[in-house]
């Protein structure tokens, strides 16, 4: 992925407050039609997670591009793809109590296909009678949920079930990010053992008269590596894969992407320097409150400044190294972060700055920031 040079582009960067969230929706267009040409130009096969895009004005761009699946972790954020004009969303958590029942409230009154999760039989009871479909997750190895991948006796006993309460079966869940940490051919190689294995489950369930309709696999790190598996062509299935973080790109997308498939980031955080506490080192307004701290530190890079090396931030304030031997940026002066991890950068910010023709032109609501917090009474009065 390429690092862009972006301060020159901000005619009336200084007249905003900092931090403030800048996104670019150009490049946010052309890193859409970047993944879709690596899907030969399909947009079926795209079901992007919007924990990355969040804002309906982001999702509505990748709907007007054609893609109508998404993958979503909150109902917040069900109620605002729906909004933007998706077809089908799965809710890829495993849903249970009042989240379960909100979630059954949203199907009943959208016109989205609404599916989420199970990996076990005593989850589906929950579901019956109501309108949302039901996809098996499977742990690839990653151990977070999901019914192993090679156990394939639970996997189809669990289908049969869901099939035998009435409810709809619409496939396998496999997500494999537990290899985004590996080197991009490894992880090419990796990943691809792993589509090995779920192909074989999905064979056995096929021979056990279970119809698979779709498979989603992979994440931004492997999104690649899924779509030239052969194994994934001329199947009855449908396979889509779910890379969310490509819409806008961050620093370590930019290292698991290579180049030439012409991805940029499309988001960053402006910064101001706020003070210089030590001959070595300025500070800036891009702690962990603005800038997220979840994927490690250093949390980001300083676009166009190899000179300085952020370190631990604190919660409103990020310490930078300055190389020895370069000059200091000025207290007043603007920093444009790109951050390690995008998805959980723009659940920090209210709102996004919409940069075009150089400057900020208006600002847009993170529309799914944050949860659903309404409280709700399903008890059985009768």
């Amino acid at each position: 992925m390429t690092l862009p040079v972006l301060e020159h582009k901000i005619s009336n960067a200084k007249q905003l407050l900092t931090p403030a969230l800048l996104i670019f929706p150009e490049i946010v267009d052309g890193n859409i039609r970047s993944t879709l040409s690596a899907m030969n130009n399909n947009p079926d096969a795209w079901r992007p997670h919007v924990k990355t895009a969040k804002l309906a004005a982001t999702i509505r761009r990748l709907t007007a591009a054609g893609v109508r699946n998404f993958k979503c972790s909150t109902t917040l954020e069900l109620n605002t793809v729906c909004a933007a004009g998706a077809d089908d969303v799965l809710l890829s958590h495993l849903m249970t109590g009042a989240n379960a029942a909100r979630l059954k409230e949203i199907a009943q009154a959208s016109p989205c296909r609404i599916s989420t999760l199970v990996e076990q039989a005593s989850q589906i009871p929950a579901w019956g009678g109501s309108k949302v479909g039901l996809f098996i997750d499977l742990n690839p190895g990653m151990d977070r949920t999901g019914i192993a991948v090679d156990d394939v006796a639970s996997v189809v006993a669990l289908a049969r079930r869901i099939v035998a309460a009435g409810i709809a079966f619409r496939g396998l869940h496999f997500y494999d990010g537990h290899l985004a940490h590996l080197p991009f051919l490894q992880r090419v190689s990796k990943a691809q053992q792993g589509y090995d294995r779920l192909i074989a489950t999905i064979n056995e369930l096929v021979r056990n008269g279970v119809e698979v309709g779709e498979v989603i696999t992979s994440g931004t790190p492997t999104f690649l590596a899924a779509l030239s598996h052969p194994g994934f062509s001329g199947q009855t299935f449908l396979h889509r894969v779910s890379p969310g973080t490509v819409v806008y790109g961050d620093r370590r997308s930019a290292a698991q992407i290579p180049d030439k498939y012409g991805f940029r980031p499309a988001a960053v955080v402006l910064s101001t320097v706020v003070s210089h506490p030590a001959t070595h080192l300025v500070t800036c307004d891009g702690g962990s409150k603005s800038v997220s701290a979840d994927a490690g530190v250093p949390t980001c890079e300083v676009l166009d400044r190899p000179n300085l090396k952020p370190q631990k931030p604190s919660e409103e304030h990020l310490p930078i190294e300055v190389t020895f031997g370069t000059s200091k940026p000025a207290i007043g002066e603007l920093l444009y972060l790109l951050p390690n991890h995008i998805c959980t950068t723009i659940n920090n910010f209210d709102r996004a700055w919409w940069i075009e023709n150089d400057a900020a032109q208006r600002s847009e609501p993170v529309t799914a920031r944050g949860r659903e917090t309404m409280a709700c009474d399903h008890t059985d009065h009768t």
